[in-house]
């Protein structure tokens, strides 16, 4: 089977397994976005992707993905990892969204670094930004235990723009009990702000409890890529 062929069936899995739990859950599987996530795999895994449809893809490592990205102008990469304050302004370059806002140090940091990014016209309009919420307060895993006051900053921010809410379960945690109150805090900001805000939870291992919670975005790796390539 050559790679694209194996690309291709793990996509049809994976979009089956999303329909299914959707169905399950009493949800339209449309409704349900699937994020491959692409680190650690070459561009032309990427490029093979695109020959099957898929449009957007998540990186975790802002070198990585950079290349990448300037590699396929035509694929939307977005940043799923935690980005350090240092490269916020090359992160603002190339992201079509970033999924793990979760500092105001950060904010401040993405929103100089999208506006040189629009002044050069490398960015057609705002970065979309997620605040990552985290379950267990651990700061070594990325996340803010309080999302509101980042909402907040992203919201009053000139080039940044409040697309939702993502957060990663807890190793050892209940993923449904964590979904669960993700969907809330979501709805919370969503009644703040008088508008829409997406979920990005669930992966390989929990995505049908993620969408039996109210997911928007589920980010996809092994499912879809296989077993990282062997450096």
């Amino acid at each position: 089977m050559t790679r694209r062929e194996t690309l291709s069936a793990n996509l049809a899995r994976v979009r089956e397994q999303i329909a299914h739990a959707a169905r399950v859950a009493g949800r339209d599987p449309g409704e349900i976005s699937l994020l491959p996530v692409t680190k650690f795999h070459p561009a032309s895994d990427v490029a093979l992707l695109a020959e099957l449809g898929v449009t957007d893809v998540g990186e975790n490592r802002e070198q990585e993905a950079r290349a990448k990205a300037e590699e396929l102008p035509h694929v939307r990469f977005h940043m799923i990892g935690q980005v350090q304050t240092k490269k916020a302004n090359a992160v603002a370059r190339w992201a079509a969204s970033i999924h793990s806002v979760d500092s105001p140090r950060l904010v401040a940091a993405l929103d100089r670094g999208a506006g040189r990014a629009r002044a050069r016209g490398e960015r057609p309009g705002p970065l979309p930004c997620f605040v990552q919420w985290s379950a267990d307060g651990d700061s070594r895993r990325g996340g803010a235990s309080d999302v509101a006051p980042l909402c907040a900053l992203i919201v009053e921010a000139e080039h940044l723009s409040l697309e939702g809410i993502m957060c990663v379960p807890p190793v050892g945690g209940d993923p449904a009990e964590v979904f669960a109150r993700a969907h809330e805090i979501r709805a919370a900001q969503e009644k703040r702000w008088g508008r829409g805000l997406r979920l990005s939870a669930g992966m390989s291992s929990d995505m049908s409890e993620a969408i039996a919670a109210g997911t928007d975005i589920v980010r996809v790796g092994t499912g879809i890529m296989g077993a990282r390539p062997l450096a």
